[in-house]
């Protein structure tokens, strides 16, 4: 039986990258909630490799457990790793957050990771086959900002939900975290919305602006045996722009 790895959120963004990188050695499975966009990342990846859609909304958890049992069943099939990339990002002072604004971006950065977690590591689901997560965090998860307090929070969360479940689940099932730095995607392109911003922002990074493609490597070495003695680990991924204090810099 082959063994896949799935990878959320690739749709777009360090998802599909992470796909393309990863379809030159491995059978991925390709989730999103738009059709269109994941046949579009399938079709960037590589033709010799088995490349399966699981359309579906993981922002909606409380289905989670059912719809994908149910398309593992269907498919017959096995996933030794989980690419966590789906991500909502929503800035909004905490005067303009509601509790379901909380409800969603929680649900889709920790609930769901973790149902998806549980599941993989199931017997009766998966028979047991997980050995390898990599959650895609963000380097705001150990600092803060304005207009942050969900999506921040959330992503310290899903980190220190990484860090419970490698204690719980070594030494079977490594878990380590990627914490890339900002950087343009679809999903940010409402901050980077001028060339101003976009210029004051490289300036702030040693290494200069970096792009999905500096992620999806780094993925690669988590799931890879040359990182077979690392789990629970946050890795930052930034350029250098968390540890430049240079004039002040935050």
């Amino acid at each position: 039986m082959k063994n896949y790895i799935l990878i959320t959120g690739a749709s777009s963004g360090v998802g599909r990258e992470t796909a393309i990188h990863l379809s030159k050695n491995n059978n991925l499975i390709l989730n999103g909630r738009d059709e269109t966009r994941l046949q579009e990342t399938k079709d960037l990846c590589e033709k010799n490799s088995d490349v399966l859609i699981w359309k579906f909304d993981l922002v909606r958890s409380d289905k989670l457990e059912e719809d994908f049992s149910s398309w593992l069943r269907e498919k017959n099939i096995q996933i030794e790793s989980l690419v966590y990339s789906a991500g909502m990002l929503r800035m909004l002072p905490l005067r303009g957050l509601s509790l379901e604004d909380f409800q969603r971006i929680y649900s889709l950065h920790v609930y769901s990771p973790a149902l998806l977690v549980k599941m993989l590591n199931s017997r009766k689901i998966n028979k047991q086959t997980l050995k390898n997560v990599v959650f895609i965090s963000s380097n705001i998860s150990n600092r803060g900002a304005a207009a942050f307090s969900a999506y921040g929070s959330s992503k310290a969360a899903l980190d220190g939900l990484m860090r419970n479940l490698a204690v719980e689940l070594a030494p079977k099932v490594r878990l380590n975290s990627i914490l890339p730095g900002g950087m343009v995607t679809r999903m940010t392109t409402g901050i980077y919305n001028s060339e101003s911003i976009l210029e004051d922002a490289k300036k702030n990074v040693p290494l200069g602006q970096g792009s999905p493609k500096d992620i999806a490597p780094v993925v690669e070495f988590l799931l890879s045996p040359a990182s077979a003695w690392m789990t629970g680990q946050q890795i930052t991924v930034d350029g250098g722009r968390t540890i430049d204090i240079t004039d002040g810099r935050k």
